[in-house]
């Protein structure tokens, strides 16, 4: 059957690759599944019970949860109806929550526990939202079953006419972009515009029905998002993690083969395995910094001789192998997304048999418009990949990357002046990073375009670029480059503060508290050491020549970073604007 809108993944499903556990979650400490035939059972009871509440075609729902099967069910039933999902991320203020359900003109709401229902509660008094439906049991709340009872008395075929109103074209869903400034804008995606990417690719993912994969990245982000989709139309079981913190422990349970995760995520995988190793004492610790040398040094697209693939054999028995059980053992892929991939931390687990798809788009393409594959040959660390089939890519003489395709939003919604400021006569959007072409074919992001600043020397400062670059020390968790209009460029800098420790500890430094270390003497002595290392890999002008540790880590909650960890610079920076002065020695 023909899979033209969202919904038809279903029945498509259904008829192809019927799944005992189509979707699965942890509920009270057990896993529980949800057949194809049990998600589309209640995806229609959901869809005819919004109808009975005289929902419409066109009309927006909202979806605040973190994953669980329940945020299918909702989706999939507002999808039917013609109406409008608005996911809105379970992280963001008060504010923004009443700007988006303000703006997006919401009707219904489904939101998933007792807290963020007391959170939505506030924001949406003075608001014309007509119900609040909960995925939690909560007292004196609505909850989502009842939309489903309502349903299940309704006449299924009262459904069909819905169904056949909607067309590939139309508006699926509203995903109000996180932003690094300003208030977040309504990009407005088309079922074919998800769709087009599900089936572009396709031919990447290294999976199929007999396979399981791990989601933990929050639906409400288009690149999570689009990844379900897939999964459903290979036939691919998902398991929702149960939370961040416990990712570790569902990765050994569910023993996926596939999840996707953000460059942030694997860093701090990395970082574990780095600390545990460093933990060992003797032999077992000369083997483990042996192997992660090796891997470090490991490229798939170079020969590196005999010696070198004897030792990377023995490496994957003894080291490497147990990191891939504490992936649960049966990963085939993991896919990298979101931000710039650290080209270390490629190397280092493509060594150990863990193969890195760094891929790249935005929430405005659908999301994706490049990704590496499976196989040396169509993966080059350090690059995004190749584009992918039906996407049309070109860089501009300014050096920015333009896109084109059936990927490419509708336009931010009730925005057209701003639509028209990234989609140009031609129809190319322009992203606002900056890249080039590998070897002609793989793409590979060096900026954002807004983020470049020029030095009062007049010399072009490209921080992502810098910062991949130096958070490479195992000393550095987070760095901002700063400096525009000024004589330098210099940086802001959040330590790992366990490898500091264990630095401490190792040159007999007394580690008294993190406030207190950032301004130790020996510490700064030890980070200096660590810039003039890194240093090297860049032009005299762009060279950090001063720096400032800070004893707090940049994080949603302080609103220093997106829900998907991106620096919000001007909120950094208006946060440490002492700090910064104080490398430029302004007077304040």
């Amino acid at each position: 059957m023909e899979v033209t809108r969202v919904f038809d993944l279903l029945p498509y499903q259904l008829a192809k690759f019927p799944k005992q556990d189509m979707l699965a979650s942890k509920v009270n400490g057990t896993w529980l599944s949800h057949s194809t035939a049990e998600v589309q059972e209640i995806a229609n009871h959901i869809s005819l019970g919004l109808i009975h509440l005289g929902l419409e075609k066109g009309d927006k729902v909202a979806i605040i949860s973190f994953n669980r099967p329940e945020w299918n069910f909702a989706d999939y039933g507002i999808q039917q109806v013609g109406a409008v999902s608005v996911p809105i991320y379970p992280t963001i203020t008060e504010e923004d929550y009443k700007y988006i359900l303000t703006d997006a003109e919401v009707k219904i709401i489904f939101v998933s526990t007792h807290d963020l229902y007391l959170k939505i509660k506030k924001a949406t008094v003075g608001l014309p939202i007509e119900h609040i439906f909960t995925f939690d049991q909560i007292a004196d709340a609505k909850h989502w079953s009842e939309v489903k009872k309502i349903g299940e008395k309704e006449n299924i075929h009262r459904l069909t006419p819905y169904k056949n109103m909607v067309e590939p074209d139309d508006l699926l869903t509203l995903i109000y972009t996180s932003g690094t400034t300003g208030n977040p804008k309504g990009v407005m995606l088309s079922h074919n515009n998800l769709l087009s990417n599900v089936f572009a690719c396709l031919s990447r993912m290294p999976v199929d029905s007999r396979h399981r994969g791990l989601s933990f990245l929050p639906l409400c982000h288009v690149y999570e998002r689009m990844m379900n989709y897939m999964y459903t139309y290979t036939g691919l079981s998902i398991y929702y993690a149960e939370s961040i913190d416990t990712i570790s422990e569902n990765l050994k349970e569910v023993k996926p083969h596939i999840f996707v995760t953000v460059p942030r995520l694997l860093e701090k995988v990395y970082d574990k395995i780095y600390a545990k190793g460093s933990e060992l004492t003797g032999i077992k610790k000369a083997l483990f910094f042996w192997a992660l040398n090796l891997g470090l040094d490991y490229d798939a697209n170079a020969e590196k001789g005999a010696w070198f693939n004897f030792q990377l054999k023995l490496a994957n028995k003894l080291i490497f192998n147990k990191w891939r059980e504490a992936l649960g053992g049966n990963v085939r892929a993991i896919v990298s997304g979101g931000a710039a991939l650290q080209p270390r931390l490629a190397r280092v687990f493509n060594a150990a048999q863990i193969t890195i798809l760094e891929g790249y788009g935005l929430t405005e393409t659908s999301p994706v418009i490049a990704v590496n594959c499976v196989g040396k040959e169509n993966n080059r660390v350090g690059t995004v990949g190749t584009v992918i089939q039906g996407v049309e890519v070109k860089i501009a003489e300014d050096g920015e990357i333009l896109s084109r395709g059936p990927h490419i939003m509708k336009g931010y919604y009730k925005k057209p002046e701003l639509t028209a400021e990234v989609i140009d006569s031609e129809g190319w959007f322009h992203t606002g990073d900056i890249g080039d072409f590998v070897e002609n074919r793989f793409l590979k992001i060096t900026d954002r375009k807004k983020e470049i600043f020029k030095t009062s020397g007049g010399k072009y400062i490209t921080p992502q670029l810098m910062e991949n670059k130096f958070k490479e020390s195992v000393v550095i968790e987070q760095i901002m480059v700063v400096g525009e209009g000024e004589k330098f460029p210099a940086a802001l800098v959040v330590p790992a503060f366990q490898q500091l420790q264990e630095y401490c500890t190792h040159k007999n430094i007394q580690y008294t508290t993190d406030q207190e270390m950032v301004k130790h003497p020996e510490v700064l002595d030890k980070f200096q050491r660590e810039f003039d290392k890194y240093n090297e890999s860049f032009a005299q002008y762009e060279r950090l020549k001063k720096f400032v540790l800070v004893s707090k880590p940049f994080s949603i909650e302080s609103g220093e970073m997106t829900p998907t960890l991106k620096l919000k610079r001007k909120v950094i920076k208006q946060n440490y604007y002492k700090e910064i002065a104080s490398m430029f020695e302004h007077n304040l």
